[in-house]
């Protein structure tokens, strides 16, 4: 297939390697700066959209970009089994889960609703415990859960909205969402549904676009809306959702699931919620409290816990298992 002499072989591969390593930095880059930036687009997005619409028009857009891109590629008609994954991922990770979010950032900074979002690791192993068949946490990922029960109560607001933290409401309702983005992303990772990425969560936009359009509708949202009073930043928040945080970073984000290993790709629950209290704070003027910075600290460091908890143990086992060998 490749004729020349061995030294042209190994330039090319040396090539093709620094290459690779160039776009893995640059999805990184991406998938960091983007998903930590989308809070602050959802916040400008709010100043024009009520919360259903927001999310009606920028997954219906985003899905169905996606679907062209999926129909493009070869990805096939959709089954009877795609749609009912996408009807359950849908409404768990879209619906209730980003829906959360964007009712939430109605009353509370944004930078604050990041660091709560980031709890969802905790959520994710508790109901991995809980299913049948499920893996019991060590006491380094109970330590962890603990931390980040803290953590968050850091971040409550007892005022009601007069303090600098977040509404008790408020609270509670982005603890549903990241309940529910992980009750999500544990049936997508047992499902086993087959077929393109790409085609699938085109069709889980889509349906959730439908269910927020249908909430809309049945909220009054349509009659609050005048074309000519939509503010240039909702425009460009929301032109920033679609394009950037539901195209580009979810298409950078699937390739470094297929390109490096998942401890790698799970950075990104550290370093979104940095990246969006950091815009909330240098661009959107939101306070930065020291008990803001000691949530964040003990946050994030349950995080660190609770996903460095399995790695170390399978190396532990695997420690073993060579040992039993020799």
């Amino acid at each position: 297939m490749f004729s020349g002499s061995p030294a042209v072989w190994e330039n090319v591969m040396r090539n093709t390697v620094r290459s690779n390593a160039l776009l893995v930095v640059v999805a990184f880059a991406t998938v960091y700066l983007v998903w930590g930036s989308t809070y602050w687009a959802i916040k400008l997005s709010l100043e024009s959209f009520p919360p259903f619409m927001l999310g009606a028009v920028r997954y219906l857009i985003a899905g169905g970009l996606m679907l062209l891109v999926a129909r493009l590629t070869g990805a096939g008609r959709p089954t009877r089994d795609h749609w009912r994954a996408a009807l359950i991922t849908g409404t768990l990770l879209l619906v209730v889960g980003n829906g959360a979010v964007i009712f939430a950032e109605q009353r509370a900074p944004t930078g604050l609703v990041a660091l709560i979002v980031a709890s969802a690791p905790l959520w994710i192993v508790l109901l991995d415990w809980l299913r049948p068949g499920g893996i019991r946490p060590t006491g380094m990922v109970f330590a962890g859960l603990m931390a980040g029960t803290v953590g968050v109560a850091l971040l409550v607001d007892p005022t009601g909205g007069a303090g600098s933290g977040v509404p008790l409401r408020e609270t509670i309702l982005l603890v549903i969402g990241a309940m529910a983005w992980s009750a999500g992303s544990l049936w997508s990772k047992h499902a086993h549904i087959p077929g393109s990425a790409i085609l699938l969560v085109a069709l889980q936009m889509v349906v959730g676009g439908v269910l927020f359009s249908l909430a809309s509708v049945v909220a009054g949202e349509p009659g609050s809306v005048r074309l000519e009073s939509l503010s240039a930043n909702s425009l460009l928040g929301i032109g920033y959702l679609i394009l950037f945080g539901s195209i580009v970073a979810f298409t950078a984000y699937v390739w470094l699931v297929r390109t490096v290993s998942p401890a790698a790709v799970s950075t990104y629950a550290y370093v979104n919620p940095v990246v969006a209290v950091a815009i909330g704070t240098f661009i959107g003027g939101e306070e930065l409290t020291p008990r803001t910075m000691l949530a964040a600290a003990v946050l994030l460091g349950a995080v660190v816990l609770i996903t460095a908890g399995p790695v170390l143990r399978r190396a532990r086992q695997a420690e073993v298992a060579v040992a039993l060998d020799t």
